[in-house]
């Protein structure tokens, strides 16, 4: 008897020890975040770094591992710099760049007025006086270059290539080292710069590509004809130069191509694809093609272009890479194999590897394995809708773990941002539909008008019309989807940031009763004062056709005719309304002002404010704080 109550008992010991549970908040923070970082010199290694959020500090740590490229154990390295090629030194060991950030301008009251050294002031004479999180305050990152003597950059006879001009490489806010590259000659360093200041540089997106010569000191502009983005500079090992390029100036969200220079012709790879936007890129070890990963039908896949400039040939695109699941980044190439970053709505990202032959994709990094190991998976599925203009629409519904279809869910409307950004089977450590999903509900998610991946006049019709057919679409999608019996009509509620924000606030009065609840975060509630206070002006002029005091601009007219402020008369359902306090794309006055219409009209509201975060929540405890709110607010107001 004893014998058989030890089996029992050690028997519930392994099925606990092996028992799965729904995905957490706090769970979700401790995951290990990979980022891959390159091929070792020697061609043998692959390099990657591991940041981990750890929540009672509210901080991350980061380590570096190497890992053969053929397989085996991962090892922890100090640091990158004996395996990785230092990409800022030229080729010929003569020249290094980097950047610093410079005082060109005074703007500060102490800058001004040397006496008042303990002012607090800022004086400005255009715009662009803040941007993204961060107020001008007269300084801007700038490239030096220098020689390398002994083996080692001379910092002391470092030269700033901008000559002490207002502007910045890399590029802000979210320009990096990929904005400065060295020619494989090395003499040549190409950098990215929008060579505008305030208004102007508000109202266009102009950047180019800038060629300096690090022996004669002498610049110029590689991309003067393009008056939009060109951004992305890359050489393979010819000298050959491609980048990203947008045509309009203005459009932030305009078709993006690779294109490819010899020095004297340049070609575009992939303007003959009306469905391709390119999203990043990694030139063929060979250089003789390019690898680039674009949105498509609803995910991010891997492609493969080949260098028709080179070979006085057509562009041929091959997509590599098909499934449910993105490709999110291409790290490097060796040994005929091709190592990418992969995630879905199931599984951070990690490192994965493509066999160039025989197009096998494998999982090469297993930094969350054991924790996924414990987790109960969501189920994603893709349905089409037709949209009340007649046209297919993909959406992804995402089940709760152990899906029951005899059972009744609550269920969520998921709201896009951007507007004009993918709805994939992106990762996010906010908007994470495998934690929404395992708090036991439905996750229905339109890829709505606006998004890339389904050809451009899809992508396109969102802009000057942000309150027309894509709020059809909205609604088009959760009615498709209320129709199953599994979906309790009872309880929907509608969520979403940035234009997912702003989308939320015009079902808000749009709805006609669909919704039981409502969550904005970093949503646009105001036309004309988000017009007046947002940073990037180019952004608002294009969206909205103009600025809403031109009486005469009937496209701007009807644009600022339908934000959500005109229609606060119709909203009568329970809303959260999330704002960080340090947002200057969708400043603070937006959230201020929904919160208070709600509140000044009695219904139930709550107004969740961040003070240090900027457009996203990136601190682990503030993260933590909005997971709980949220999901305390749907317990309050759905279930």
């Amino acid at each position: 008897m004893k014998r058989i109550v030890s089996l029992t008992i050690l028997s519930t010991i392994v099925t606990l020890s092996f028992a799965q549970t729904n995905l957490t908040p706090e769970q979700l923070w401790k995951f290990g975040r990979v980022t891959g970082l390159g091929i070792s010199k020697n061609n043998q290694y692959l390099v990657y770094q591991v940041s981990t959020p750890n929540a009672a500090e509210n901080k991350s740590s980061r380590k570096f591992y190497a890992m053969a490229t053929s397989g085996g154990e991962a090892f922890e390295i100090p640091n990158t710099d004996s395996f990785l090629v230092n990409t800022k030194i030229s080729s010929n060991n003569r020249f290094f760049a980097e950047t610093r950030n410079v005082e060109v301008m005074k703007v500060t009251g102490a800058a001004v007025y040397q006496d008042l050294k303990k002012s607090n002031v800022y004086i400005y004479n255009s715009l662009n006086y803040r941007h993204w999180d961060t107020w001008e305050d007269g300084k801007f990152d700038h490239v030096f270059v220098g020689p390398v003597v002994n083996g080692k950059p001379d910092k002391l006879k470092a030269n700033d290539i901008q000559f002490n001009e207002p502007f910045d490489c890399p590029t802000k806010p979210f320009g990096g080292d990929e904005d400065f590259v060295w020619n494989p000659d090395g003499r040549h360093l190409v950098y990215v710069a929008k060579k505008k200041f305030g208004t102007e540089y508000a109202i266009s997106t102009n950047t180019d590509l800038y060629e300096y010569d690090a022996e004669t000191g002498k610049t110029r502009n590689l991309t003067e004809e393009n008056k939009g983005y060109d951004v992305n500079p890359a050489f393979n090992s010819k000298g050959q130069l491609a980048w990203l390029q947008m045509k309009r100036d203005g459009y932030e969200a305009d078709k993006q191509d690779i294109i490819v220079s010899n020095g004297k012709i340049k070609l575009n790879l992939t303007a003959h694809r009306d469905d391709i936007h390119v999203e990043s890129f990694l030139w063929s070890r060979q250089g003789d093609s390019i690898y680039f990963i674009a949105p498509i039908n609803g995910t991010l896949q891997l492609f493969r272009v080949n260098d028709a400039l080179a070979t006085n040939s057509t562009p041929v695109i091959t997509q590599l890479t098909n499934g449910d699941f993105d490709i999110s980044a291409i790290i490097g190439e060796a040994d005929n194999m091709l190592f990418v970053a992969r995630n879905d709505m199931n599984r951070a990202s990690e490192i994965y590897k493509l066999n160039l032959a025989n197009g096998k994709l494998t999982q090469f990094s297993n930094v969350n394995n054991a924790a996924y190991a414990k987790i109960n998976k969501v189920r994603t599925e893709r349905r089409f809708v037709t949209t009340t203009d007649n046209k297919q629409m993909l959406v992804w519904v995402v089940y709760p773990p152990g899906f029951d279809p005899a059972k009744k869910y609550p269920t969520l409307l998921y709201c896009q941002g951007g507007p004009q950004s993918p709805l994939t089977q992106s990762y996010s450590f906010r908007w994470n539909f495998q934690l929404m999903a395992s708090q036991g509900y439905i996750i229905v998610a339109p890829a709505r008008r606006g998004m890339p991946g389904f050809g451009t006049a899809w992508n396109e019709e969102v802009s000057k019309d942000w309150g027309g057919q894509v709020i059809q679409d909205y609604l088009s999608a959760i009615d498709a989807v209320a129709k199953e019996s599994f979906v309790d009509k009872s309880r929907l509620g509608a969520v979403g940031a940035s234009f997912g924000g702003f989308s939320v606030f015009a079902l808000a009065s749009q709805h006609e009763g669909r919704f039981k609840t409502f969550i904005s975060h970093d949503g646009v509630f105001d036309f004309k004062s988000m017009y007046g206070t947002t940073d990037e002006l180019f952004f608002e002029n294009w969206e909205k056709g103009g600025a809403y005091w031109d009486k005469n601009n009937a496209v701007a007219q009807r644009s600022f005719g339908q934000s959500p402020s005109n229609f606060v008369e119709k909203w009568n359902t329970p809303i959260l309304i999330i704002q960080g306090g340090r947002d200057y794309r969708v400043p603070i006055e937006q959230g201020q002002q929904a919160f208070q219409a709600a509140q000044l009209k009695g219904i139930k509201s709550r107004f969740l404010y961040i003070p240090d975060e900027n457009h996203w929540v990136l601190s682990a405890q503030n993260a933590l704080v909005w997971q709980r709110e949220f999901y305390k607010w749907l317990d309050e107001t759905l279930k």
